[in-house]
């Protein structure tokens, strides 16, 4: 599902232009960021569902569900606190700002959220796509789809392949990561303060590794549930000053690399239900499109980009209270069947 939701939200959001600057709507230079240790983290995290009990991984996922769905429910009352000044502050600029024949004069300094100048759905996909970084993340994506050989589960080319995919992600995210740190303290030394990308921080050693530990943390949680690891990595580039439109599209499209992995993972450990999947995937393809569709409209219509993060916000909570009702129910069920609800060994398991 999270897969076919994800690459038509892409698709959709390929033909929208940024709302504010000439740029992709897509931040490539997160999505390099991320990706790796994105899908790093999905192979730990689909080991780790084979280990876990069921009832471990419930209350773990409601409970970073449940603080990610409230850290995200906050800054989107924030933004919409910021909204509703600027509305005001621009409501009264237009009713002070006229000339001495009654003519209204207009801001330009101010940038609107949504786009004025319209642009054919071509030329703003030709806008988004920057070859050379699809290249990069389909080379990665590549790379860790060819350590997923269907070769017996924990024999010996099992766990060299499994190894090889740390190297492979470190070395991605570090190339990445000295590359904004280099340019961040480049632009320091002049003076400039212009962003290097859509995040808003600074991009020291530390804020490098907190990315790289949420981006494992997002990529362990997408493996456990096949999710691709978009409940993480959305609200943390709203946590690290993304506006919603970037960071949702860059979500989105990270996404769809993480979790067709994920797709890959579970399928060759024989838990991944092939008529079921077609099915969900062809409902998602179907939802994720026309979501994109009337969320953008939403926002066109109520000039307000926090419409995004309350929304996701609502999903992430709603997925907290889903599994948590339907994980009480089957650890009841377990319990009554006296069914075994403890750690299991990942090879003894297989």
């Amino acid at each position: 599902m999270i897969m076919g939701a994800s690459a038509s939200s892409v698709w959709y959001n390929l033909r929208v232009p940024h709302p504010t600057k000439e740029v992709p709507i897509i931040d490539y230079d997160l999505a390099l960021l991320f990706q790796p240790m994105l899908m790093l983290g999905i192979t730990v995290g689909v080991a780790l569902s084979v280990v876990f009990p069921y009832w471990l991984i419930t209350v773990l996922i409601i409970i970073l569900f449940l603080g990610t769905s409230s850290r995200s429910f906050f800054k989107g009352t924030l933004m919409w606190k910021e909204e509703t000044l600027l509305k005001k502050e621009m409501a009264k600029q237009q009713e002070t700002f006229a000339n001495s024949r009654g003519e209204l004069l207009i801001d330009t300094d101010y940038v609107p959220l949504v786009p004025v100048e319209e642009k054919s759905s071509m030329q703003n996909l030709c806008m988004n796509l920057r070859w050379k970084r699809v290249l990069v993340l389909m080379t990665v994506w590549v790379s860790f789809l060819l350590l997923q050989n269907d070769v017996k589960v924990c024999g010996t080319w099992y766990w060299v392949l499994f190894c090889l995919q740390f190297p492979v992600a470190l070395g991605v995210f570090g190339y990445e990561a000295v590359k904004l740190y280099k340019d961040h303290k480049k632009r320091m030394s002049t003076g400039n303060t212009e962003k290097i990308c859509e995040a808003s921080i600074e991009w020291t050693a530390l804020h490098i590794i907190f990315c790289a530990l949420c981006g494992i943390l997002g990529g362990t949680v997408g493996g456990l549930l096949g999710s691709g690891g978009g409940f993480i990595l959305g609200p943390l580039l709203l946590e690290i000053g993304v506006i919603p439109h970037v960071a949702s599209a860059t979500a989105t499209f990270v996404m769809m690399f993480s979790s067709s992995l994920s797709v890959v993972e579970f399928y060759l450990l024989k838990r991944f239900p092939i008529p079921f999947a077609l099915y969900l995937t062809g409902v998602s393809v179907l939802a994720g499109f026309w979501g994109q569709y009337f969320v953008r409209k939403l926002i066109t219509i109520l000039r307000r980009a926090s419409i995004i993060v309350f929304i996701l916000s609502g999903v992430i909570f709603a997925s907290a209270l889903t599994m948590g009702v339907i994980g009480i129910e089957t650890s009841i069920r377990m319990i009554n069947n006296h069914e075994f609800m403890g750690f299991l060994g990942f090879c003894s398991s297989q």
